[in-house]
């Protein structure tokens, strides 16, 4: 445990006590093999996280394996433990990560990379996979990680001896058993490399060599020692039958997201063609309402969270949201216990559900237009009209409310300037709208909140070709909206730094050749580059000029038709020839129907296929 001396003297100590209830502690002489599990972001971030709970709990089942936790500590936390040689260690035993068979770590966001080289750091581990060596398993951690990014990982790839390509609640207890039966054997990690490149969804990144053409593009993937040429993505068909947690542990400190998140379905019927997750987490399952409802129930009683989040990619696709909003609200609204509906899809929010998350909840309502015409919302597939937003906004006016959120996006492919107006006027009618709304709150004015993110390419998307804009014309088009939207005193406009979104997208479409760029970064101390106090914009154009890398052939570049991208070795389900057919309807500013209004060929049945609850669909 780090000594009280030091947590006297950092902001927040709570972030590194650990003792919270829920925490699971063994005996170690029980223990065969070790999982320290880090989230390479402040505990506040990381215990709000669902699949932390959802991992931590399954491996915590197995009773030879101990999963414990470990978090980014914020800088003065880390400036007191280098100064006094201090090692990061877990919160449940305090044990250096050192002394672990793995240190796992969840991707979630690329601009935590350079957090996971620092906890590496912290831990007194080699960075790159190969400088640790081949060694006996149980003397050094297997170094693995997971989440979004692993679907592209290669500007991180040198870092791990293992990525996982999908959903975990199979694939890690696999793992863990054949490290078990090899660890027993004397086997060495490179023995169990080329073991585990033989499970599904696990990518060893060291048995692939990339070669690149003079331009800098890759010429080609080869498979070393019998790895698979595709890696295909792990999914759990039947989500009934899925592992979920009955309990959380409890922090000590407010975080986040201090609520019972319930996860209802995984997947995406809609197609949004900017949407990464809407394609890699594809083909949709969903969980029946009974067992939701008895997981929540058993959820509550374990916790005491006053709230309960519905959480998913699009709440108002799940087929039985009326079932299951019935079973929940028979006994939460007796015990004043709040439903939270977030990913509210605008053509989906009816006076009805409504009604059902108005009883308790008391906060206003977002919405996600994305774009501000017709003819781009069709481009990117959103699918949505806008009298179906105006609908939307008039149902949460009447309904009592006096502030919604509308999500918008610059940037995006095909975009011109009269999007942008587009965006102003559609907030300006989401505004008239409140006082010609028969019920809306009296004697009180109307607040119209809009976020303006930019738009990042990202792979396994339609847009997965498209340039990102260049940081002075995103920031042209931030300052023409503000302009627009200047002399509106009942509109707020928030935005993303263009900056921020700029190292996004050149993480985001990365290969190996970035691994450089990182290491360089670690050398200098950077880290937290999400957190706006401490990104250095400066700092980066030095390092990628320092190790020669030409940022905008990542970002700003428009990829080849036929060209090979980092993330093609593996297999998510969705073709690259249906992501292709997308995109050039994109380009015509023609939509796509959702799944269920007719099957277009993605190819992700293939995995499982979608299994709704709903008798009548």
């Amino acid at each position: 445990m780090y000594p009280s001396s030091l947590l006297r003297s950092v902001e927040k100590p709570g972030r590194y006590t650990g003792g919270e209830y829920g925490q699971v502690i063994k005996q170690k002489d029980g223990v065969v093999a070790r999982v320290a599990f880090c989230f390479p972001d402040i505990y506040e971030i990381g215990m709000s996280n669902l699949g932390v709970r959802i991992l931590y709990g399954l491996l915590n089942e197995m009773e030879d394996v101990w999963c414990e936790r470990a978090f980014a500590p914020w800088v003065d936390m880390e400036a007191e433990m280098r100064k006094r040689g201090i090692r990061l260690s877990t919160l449940e035993s305090g044990d250096e990560l050192s002394v672990f068979d793995f240190v796992a770590f969840t991707l979630q966001y690329e601009l935590s990379y350079t957090n996971v080289l620092n906890m590496l750091n912290l831990a007194g581990l080699p960075l790159t996979s190969a400088e640790r060596g081949d060694f006996a398993l149980g003397s050094t951690p297997i170094v693995i990680g997971g989440g979004p990014c692993a679907y592209n990982a290669e500007p991180v790839a040198d870092f791990f001896d293992l990525l996982l390509i999908g959903e975990g609640e199979e694939a890690l207890p696999e793992l863990v058993r054949l490290y078990i039966d090899m660890k027993k054997s004397g086997a060495k990690k490179s023995e169990f490399l080329r073991e585990a490149a033989k499970l599904e969804g696990w990518y060893v990144p060291s048995l692939y060599e990339v070669e690149y053409n003079a331009d800098g593009t890759i010429a080609a993937v080869t498979p070393k020692e019998g790895a698979p040429a595709k890696i295909k993505k792990r999914i759990v068909t039947d989500l009934d039958k899925a592992y979920f947690p009955e309990k959380f542990v409890m922090p000590y400190i407010e975080t986040v997201h201090d609520r019972i998140m319930l996860e209802v379905f995984r997947g995406c019927i809609r197609g949004c063609r900017f949407c990464q997750a809407g394609m890699i987490y594809r083909p949709v399952r969903e969980k029946s309402p009974e067992l939701l409802d008895k997981q929540a129930r058993k959820l509550f009683e374990n916790t005491g969270y006053n709230e309960i989040s519905l959480s998913s990619l699009s709440i108002s696709d799940y087929t039985c949201l009326r079932e299951l909003t019935e079973q929940l609200l028979s006994w939460t609204e007796a015990q004043k216990i709040n439903l939270s509906l977030p990913s509210l899809r605008a053509d989906s929010f009816t006076d009805e559900l409504m009604a059902r998350i108005s009883s308790v909840r008391s906060s206003g309502l977002t919405f996600a237009p994305e774009a501000g015409t017709p003819r781009l919302r069709d481009a990117i597939n959103k699918n949505i009209t806008e009298e179906e937003i105006l609908s939307a906004c008039r149902t949460a006016y009447a309904a009592g409310k006096n502030s919604v959120k509308l999500y918008f996006m610059i940037g995006l492919p095909t975009e011109t300037y009269e999007d942008l107006d587009g965006i102003a006027e559609l907030t300006q009618k989401a505004v008239d709208e409140y006082y010609r709304t028969p019920g809306r709150p009296k004697g009180r004015d109307v607040t119209v909140t809009i976020s303006v993110a930019s738009f990042v390419p990202k792979p396994f998307t339609p847009f997965q070709w498209c340039a990102q804009d260049t940081i002075d014309t995103l920031r042209e088009k931030q300052a023409y909206l503000a302009e627009k939207l200047k002399h509106n005193r009942k509109v707020r406009y928030n935005w993303h730094e263009a900056k921020v979104s700029f190292l996004e997208a050149v993480f985001a479409r990365g290969n190996r050749r970035l691994s450089k760029a990182l290491i360089e970064a670690n050398r200098r101390g950077v880290r937290f580059d999400s957190w706006d106090e401490l990104f250095d914009y400066e700092a980066w154009m030095d390092i990628f000029k320092t190790v020669g890398i030409d940022t905008a052939f990542y970002a700003n570049r428009e990829i080849g038709k036929d060209e090979v991208m980092p993330w093609d070795i593996f297999d998510i389900g969705v073709s690259k020839s249906f992501l292709r057919r997308e995109y050039e309807r994109a380009m015509r500013s023609e939509p796509s129907k959702n799944c269920r209004e007719g099957c277009l060929g993605c190819g992700a049945n293939r995995l499982g296929g979608e299994r709704t609850c709903c008798p009548r669909l």
